[in-house]
């Protein structure tokens, strides 16, 4: 596959105009150039209708962007060199644009619009064509997991940008006004209302489909049961995403999830929400950027907390430095320790994402979204809220966590819940001591039934942050919600006092594309925003730390 440069800061949008941003015919050119099918299924196999499934799963791998044959460009900035980085997970030895770009604050206007164009190119695009089609009215289940698969991609848009067209995404309209991050969160909750409704009733009907569905859910293979408990896992999420700015809607929420005859929700490692890779030309676009590009290695954040708690997940999750210079060992880098002075090969031999070992990250490993840890974390939160049908205590929700997540990655060690002793490492650069910090944190793994509140967050939010890794796009949400795991600040701040070092990017401003062709809609945008501000540092409507 070829490189393209997306790097010299010159790297422009195609043009997506207001008017196009969903599935009118005007714009089947462009979805067609961006989403050109690869499913391998030739004209007249399939009745068009079913052949309209391909639009479902081209944008179930949208959500993190492997479409288009596997393209690992698109992903790198659709997430890696922003959420992935942010999130304390990953950082870059390459000095991209002199070492002034995203990592150091220095927010990169060909960046930051990727994330924009996959969720509406790539994904709304492609269900506007299902929605088309005569699947929703013949096959309300199918079209219950779109439904799924929309709010899922497109939660992740609005948490990066906050404000977004989404209800009226679609109109002919040459201006689409955004809605509030708080009218699009509660258009959510409804979507998932109606979908799950949809996947209960054709569960208990005991149906079944006249077409091997499986062929096109790259996520369950047409099992609806765990789409349905997906969704339920999914809410909940969202859910704990507000519940400092509306406690009360937090609430309803989390407990709708949570009601047992909803369906349930994720609770064994097979129910994980994984996309798998569809077959030749595809790969796993943030194992081919770290393994074939060497573009991304370890934050110095993980590494701290991997191997000062002695973490039995750390050699799976990251590899030994490789650099002749130094001793081989997990060391990680600093998020904008990067400058003009340093070239690539300074650091690239410092701890990578672990793709040596067969059973860890391979070209082929399917791409993780959520998994059971996560959700038994965000039970123990719920629980600590006193939320009903949580399930269990606070701490054995925690505990089924930590243990969960180290079954998942064959990791298993009894003694890690009850560990301590063992905190979080300070971080020394073998090459450089300006990047050196202190310790971040003294927290330990075992629980601690007396600790404050506070610290009781501090430790489900940080063993949440290391069983969702490598999924850098909720980890960098869940940061800016809690403000947990601390992660060491940035290292040279470039961002003209527009971010806090300490607490860090807290949104991407909006695509320049944005500006060129829907400018009034995203000028008024900006008045939605917590401040009339489109940067780096203005925290989204749920974002209250």
């Amino acid at each position: 596959m070829k490189r393209i440069n997306i790097f010299s800061g010159k790297y422009r949008l195609p043009a997506i105009a207001a008017g196009l941003l969903l599935a009118m015919s005007a714009c089947t050119k462009n979805f067609e150039l961006y989403n050109t099918d690869n499913t391998g299924i030739p004209n007249g196999m399939l009745e068009a209708d079913f052949y309209n499934l391909s639009y479902l799963k081209t944008a179930t791998m949208a959500i993190y962007n492997f479409s288009g044959g596997g393209d690992p460009n698109s992903f790198q900035l659709q997430q890696n060199l922003n959420a992935d980085c942010f999130s304390g997970y990953f950082a870059s030895a390459t000095p991209f644009n002199g070492g002034r770009n995203n990592l150091s604050y220095f927010m990169m206007t060909g960046w930051n619009g990727e994330t924009f164009k996959a969720g509406y190119l790539s994904v709304m695009g492609q269900l506007a064509k299902l929605r088309q089609s005569n699947i929703p009215k013949d096959f309300p289940a199918v079209w219950a997991v779109a439904q799924i698969v929309q709010v899922t991609a497109m939660s992740r848009v609005t948490d990066v940008y906050g404000p977004i067209p989404y209800s009226k995404a679609g109109t002919s309209k040459t201006s689409i006004e955004y809605d509030s991050q708080q009218d699009v969160y509660a258009r959510f909750f409804k979507e998932l209302d109606t979908a799950n409704t949809t996947l209960r009733d054709f569960i208990a009907s005991g149906k079944t489909l006249p077409f091997k569905f499986g062929d096109f859910d790259l996520v369950y293979n047409s099992n609806f049961t765990k789409w349905l408990q997906f969704s339920n896992s999914l809410r909940l999420r969202l859910a704990m995403h507000v519940i400092k700015v509306d406690p009360a809607l937090a609430k309803a929420e989390a407990e709708k999830a949570l009601n047992p005859a909803k369906g349930g929700v994720i609770t064994s490692n097979d129910g994980n929400m994984t996309v798998r890779i569809p077959g030749a030309g595809y790969t796993n676009p943030l194992v081919f950027i770290a393994k074939n590009w060497n573009d991304i290695q370890i934050n110095a954040s993980l590494q701290s907390y991997l191997t000062g708690y002695k973490d039995p997940r750390l050699s799976k999750y990251m590899s030994k430095s490789t650099d002749a210079a130094i001793p081989a060992q997990y060391i990680g880098i600093r998020l904008g320790s990067i400058t003009s002075s340093n070239a690539k090969s300074d650091y690239v031999g410092y701890s990578a994402l672990n793709y040596v070992d067969d059973d860890a990250f391979t070209l082929n490993t399917p791409v993780q979204l959520m998994t059971a840890a996560e959700v038994y974390f965000l039970r123990a939160e719920a629980a600590l809220n006193n939320f009903a049908n949580a399930g269990g205590t606070v701490q054995t929700l925690y505990e089924q966590g930590i243990n969960t997540s180290l079954d998942q990655w064959h990791a298993a060690d009894a003694n890690y819940i009850n560990n301590s002793v063992n905190t979080p490492d300070k971080y020394v650069d073998p090459k450089n001591a300006q990047n050196n910090a202190d310790t971040l944190t003294h927290v330990t793994v075992k629980w601690v039934e007396s600790a404050s509140l506070a610290e009781k967050q501090e430790r489900i939010s940080t063993q949440k942050w290391l069983a969702m890794f490598p999924e850098g796009q909720e980890a960098w949400t869940e940061f800016r919600r809690t403000g947990y795991p601390k992660l060491f600040p940035v290292v040279n701040n470039n961002s003209g006092g527009t971010i806090s070092s300490t607490l860090q990017v807290r949104r991407l401003p909006f695509p320049q594309n944005e500006y060129n062709t829907n400018n009034a809609a995203v000028t008024k945008a900006i008045g939605l925003l917590s401040k009339p501000e489109d940067n780096g540092g203005t925290p989204l409507w749920w974002d209250k730390r």
